[in-house]
Formats: C-alpha cells, structure tokens, sequence
C-alpha cells in the first residue's frame, strides 16, 4: 500500500483514519469496527463490502 495514498485515504463512514493491515490486505477502521479489503491493490473503500471487525480486533 502506497504510504501516500494511506495518508489522503479516511473511513467513509466516520472520516476517521485507517490503519493499514499487510497481512489480512485491509484498511481498519476501529472507530467503526469496520475492515476495508484491498483487491489487486485498489481499496475498496464501500460500506457494504466491508467486514465487521471481532471484539479481539477491535480490542487488539
């Protein structure tokens, strides 16, 4: 993930930042407990395609 683009990108529900995970290929927000999957390399910056983070991710 191009740091840059991590850098502009913001949740598109609450406009809070995101964390980049390399290993699950996703943009967590924790503020909504939501995860953003990345797919060839383009975020996937849709509510409805997002996944509901755990309560161990959220806590984590």
């Amino acid at each position: 993930m191009d740091k840059k683009l991590l850098a502009i990108l913001a949740c598109p529900v609450c406009k809070g930042d995101l964390k980049y995970d390399r290993e699950k290929q996703e943009l967590v927000c924790k503020n909504d407990g939501m995860a953003f999957p990345i797919r060839d390399g383009i975020p996937v910056m849709l509510e409805k395609e997002a996944r509901t983070l755990t309560t161990d991710e959220r806590l984590g």
